[in-house]
């Protein structure tokens, strides 16, 4: 199979992959999906699955842990169609098709749909020449770790030990030789790995094949990284184990591969992982544009990743972490890609130092009914480096208590945000706190919460043109201007003066946000 490679570079970090096959026009990939399964067929998940289920109230067995019905994949071999992916989850195969094939499979009985699969990825390249952090970013590191209040786990002596993560990713070179992964080797925490660009591949950190290897290794430091001294933490979770997937390649033009991404899921799935990381993201770029997702699509049921992200937080129990999204800057885009769409994924957003959103950072719909992205924290390179930092947050969060389900953990981690309750469309809930965190944890057990957001709500009269906000001499507070509770309209910080703020009258603002270090300030325009 010969590929053609078109690389556009937006912005000094980001870059976007479009991958177009030149298989030859009359083949495009599909997903051909069936209306029934064969129940008779044993479900594929493992015991530990099972266990990790029932401890959560999950049903142990689903219909979708059933395999696809070999008898439809047999059938369709003989008439020469081909699966290249098969999935339990959506019930159905992915596989090269032309024109007189697809109108042979929409005759048979069993096939529920077909639906054409290609697509942009989208990834935050970092550090090229490196397959780890530089010393130099060592401090931008560690600032994050300080935003995010680590000191709240490391007093309670959390660090993600016995918390398995999947991380599906686009390669993980340089990890074997990172000082900064040593402990994964040493400690035996990498418990499997799978190639689904090249399956036959076994040398999976030292072989480098496209400049995009270095992607999963960075995103691998950001969870789970530390100095060999271990005076210097760059994840949150330096001692839980890993089980990594390679389901896309920027080297070479690839249509986007949505069906290793699904197969992926629903590996780490079968093995009982609970945490999943992955900072990759479609949007456009279909060979053919009549078949380009259109930004109204980003809506959590279109796309076939946001309909596994679905599956895996609503039916599964699993806490799916991915990137926002790097299309803030695009005025043709601008919102979050998928599958940060579906609703149950927790989508994280990049700030700067003072809590405002990166430029790049994608922003939420605004036909939405649920807030995305739903948390952010410092990212110098893009929302890539962000979602692994809230990966290892929330690994510290199962560490405390395993019980939690996923929508446990999501609730609180946003709740333990710098926004709650005023969440917006650029930043979620904001920043989340460790010791916030633990405190909603604990309270399950009636233990007292010893810190919460301070919030209060102002509302300015409509013949009042301004309103006066006092705050300490010399803090920089970042304010939200919003024409919904949600939506924002535009952002700024700034540095107090004579001990307040003033906010004037804007007919386009209803709404804004004021945050200080003491409490969260909703001002609402009558």
């Amino acid at each position: 199979m010969n590929y053609s490679i078109d690389m556009t570079r937006v912005g000094q970090f980001l870059f976007f992959f479009v991958f177009i096959s030149l298989q030859g026009f009359s083949q495009q990939k599909y997903w051909v999906l069936f209306k029934d399964k064969d129940l008779n067929a044993s479900a594929a998940i493992s015991e530990t699955c099972k266990e990790n289920r029932r401890a959560i109230g999950v049903a142990e067995i689903q219909i979708t842990d059933y395999p696809v019905n070999k008898k439809y994949i047999n059938g369709l071999k003989s008439n020469g169609i081909f699966a290249i992916n098969e999935s339990r989850w959506l019930n159905g195969i992915s596989s090269y098709l032309t024109y007189s094939q697809i109108q042979y499979i929409k005759s048979l009985p069993f096939v529920q749909e077909i639906i054409p699969i290609e697509g942009k990825l989208i990834i935050t390249k970092t550090n090229l020449d490196k397959p780890h952090l530089k010393a130099e970013d060592d401090l931008r590191v560690d600032y994050v770790m300080k935003q995010i209040g680590i000191e709240g786990f490391l007093q309670a002596g959390l660090n993600g030990k016995g918390i398995t993560i999947g991380v599906i990713d686009a390669g993980y070179y340089g990890v074997s030789d990172s000082p900064a992964l040593g402990h994964l080797f040493t400690e035996q925490r990498i418990l499997g790995i799978r190639d689904y660009i090249n399956p036959k591949k076994t040398n999976h950190f030292d072989e480098r094949e496209t400049s995009s290897d270095f992607h999963g290794t960075e995103v691998l430091t950001a969870i789970t990284g530390k100095s060999q001294d271990e005076k210097l933490i760059l994840g949150l979770a330096t001692q839980a184990r890993f089980y990594l997937a390679r389901t896309d390649t920027g080297g070479r033009e690839f249509r986007g591969e949505e069906d290793n991404w699904v197969s992926a899921m629903e590996w780490m799935d079968s093995l009982g992982v609970r945490l999943i990381n992955t900072s990759l993201g479609y949007a456009k770029g279909f060979s053919n544009a009549k078949e380009d997702y259109k930004p109204d699509q980003m809506n959590g049921n279109t796309s076939i990743i946001a309909r596994a992200a679905k599956i895996a937080t609503e039916e599964k129990g699993i806490v799916v972490v991915v990137s926002a999204g790097n299309e803030g800057g695009d005025r043709d885009w601008r919102i979050i890609s998928t599958p940060a769409d579906a609703e149950g994924t927790i989508a994280v957003g990049a700030t700067n130092e003072t809590g405002l959103k990166m430029g790049y950072s994608s922003v939420g719909p605004d036909f939405l009914e649920y807030l995305k992205p739903n948390v952010a924290c410092y990212s110098l390179y893009g929302t890539s480096l962000a979602a692994p930092v809230i990966t290892g947050f929330v690994a510290c969060m199962l560490q405390a208590n395993p019980k939690l389900t996923n929508k446990e953990i999501k609730n609180y981690l946003q709740k333990s945000s710098s926004l709650y309750p005023f969440g917006n469309n650029f930043l979620g809930y904001g920043i989340p706190n460790a010791a916030k965190a633990l405190d909603l944890i604990r309270s399950q057990t009636k233990e007292p919460l010893e810190s919460r957001n301070i919030t209060r709500t102002l509302s300015i009269p409509e013949n009042e043109s301004q309103a006066e906000i006092a705050v300490k001499e010399g803090e920089v507070v970042t304010v939200f201007y919003k024409k919904t509770p949600y939506l924002v309209l535009s952002q700024d910080a700034q540095r107090v003066k004579r001990n307040s703020i003033v906010l004037k009258r804007n007919s386009k603002v209803k709404h804004t946000t004021v945050v200080t270090t003491e409490e969260v300030i909703e001002v609402i325009w009558l």
